[in-house]
């Protein structure tokens, strides 16, 4: 594999972790942050937006998946992947922790 199938495995991470809590809270039909709200990621977004964005997200995520050539057999490759999940979750436990409040 090259060097840019890991950069990409480890983006789609990224991104997939990101779909969670903006689809979740989306469907759940609650408001919730994201880039499109005022001030970007610290106002509220509709639920229709958070859906939209998570959607956006798990699209991103799906083909850099493919393209970064993900499988069992290239360890280094799922490394890259689970990497860039835990470090979008614990961005994302950072921005979101004062939005519970």
């Amino acid at each position: 594999m090259k060097w840019y199938h890991y950069v990409m495995c480890f983006l789609a991470g990224l991104f997939l972790a990101n779909t969670v809590p903006h689809f979740i809270h989306g469907v759940s039909g609650d408001k919730f942050p994201s880039p499109f709200a005022n001030p970007p990621g610290r106002g509220l977004s509709s639920p229709f937006v958070n859906v939209l964005w998570g959607f956006a997200n798990m699209l991103a995520g799906y083909f850099l998946l493919r393209g970064g050539k993900l499988s069992r057999e290239k360890m280094w490759s799922l490394v890259a992947f689970f990497a860039g999940v835990l470090c979008m979750s614990i961005m994302l436990s950072f921005t979101f922790a004062d939005k519970a409040q």
